[in-house]
């Protein structure tokens, strides 16, 4: 079984969509620099992001959870799983 599987970030509703960015910019670790950027502002430029093919959002069957990744970082994994 593919442990990952890239879901097209059109096909979520608008709150789905949402959701799964929010959980990504507010997740420990995600440090913006000395000054706070608000959530709002962090979600418009994740969309930014996906509008733009620069992230996708993906399915990991191992943890059942949906990830948001950088292009890169997404086709490196698809590579690894080829091997």
């Amino acid at each position: 079984m593919t442990q990952f599987i890239e879901v097209p970030w059109r096909s979520l509703s608008d709150e789905a969509l949402r959701g799964v960015i929010e959980d990504f910019v507010t997740r420990d670790g995600t440090d913006y620099g000395a000054v706070e950027t608000p959530v709002e502002q962090r979600v418009a430029a994740v969309k930014h992001q996906l509008e733009r093919d620069q992230l996708v959002v993906i399915f990991d069957n191992y943890l059942s959870s949906i990830q948001i990744c950088a292009l890169d970082d997404w086709r490196q994994l698809q590579t690894e799983s080829d091997e």
